[in-house]
């Protein structure tokens, strides 16, 4: 992950997430395994329709916050795709990423469940804007928002990965 160590954050706390990351990430012996240590790297994907005009956010289940979609990354699986794989899981939307190799966008440091903390490599993703249909064990609450709805509802650390992706994508 070379690109965080060049990487420019959008705000505060970001800023203060990407130090956390990268001085305790180098220090763990399975970074993405939340087996191995009850801090580990995550992954999640801000889906914005083909049209850049939407985002989707689902109702997290046990968080109840309109949330991107995002989880655990499976073993040996690429953080890249494990993008993808969360994104179409918790969306049903047939997701891609804007380019090749992905396009990393936002990191945040959190708490997760059961006292662990994540460390959220954050991803764009396209989809066409259909309804989703979301998984049998996924939130059946997922929908489309505008970037001013999103950003109005969106916890502290979802509103920096909106304002970078607006900025990324010339949305602003």
């Amino acid at each position: 992950m070379q690109f965080l160590k060049v990487h420019h954050p959008v705000d505060a706390r970001e800023k203060d997430s990407l130090q956390q990351f990268l001085e305790v990430v180098p220090t763990l012996v399975d970074p993405c395994s939340e087996e191995a240590d009850i801090r580990h790297v995550t992954v999640s994907a801000i889906v914005v329709s083909d049209e850049g005009d939407a985002v989707v956010l689902h109702l997290h289940k046990r968080l109840n916050m309109w949330l991107q979609p995002g989880g655990h990354i499976d073993v040996g699986e690429d953080i890249v795709a494990a993008a993808l794989r969360e994104a179409h899981e918790e969306t049903g939307l047939p997701v891609r990423h804007e380019r090749e190799g992905g396009v990393f966008v936002h990191l945040d440091v959190h708490p997760g469940p059961r006292g662990h903390t994540h460390f959220d490599v954050r991803f764009v993703v396209r989809a066409p804007k259909v309804t989703p249909t979301p998984g049998v064990d996924e939130s059946p609450e997922v929908r489309w928002f505008s970037w001013d709805e999103a950003q109005a509802m969106a916890d502290a650390g979802l509103i920096g990965a909106l304002q970078a992706t607006r900025s990324l994508l010339g949305m602003n």
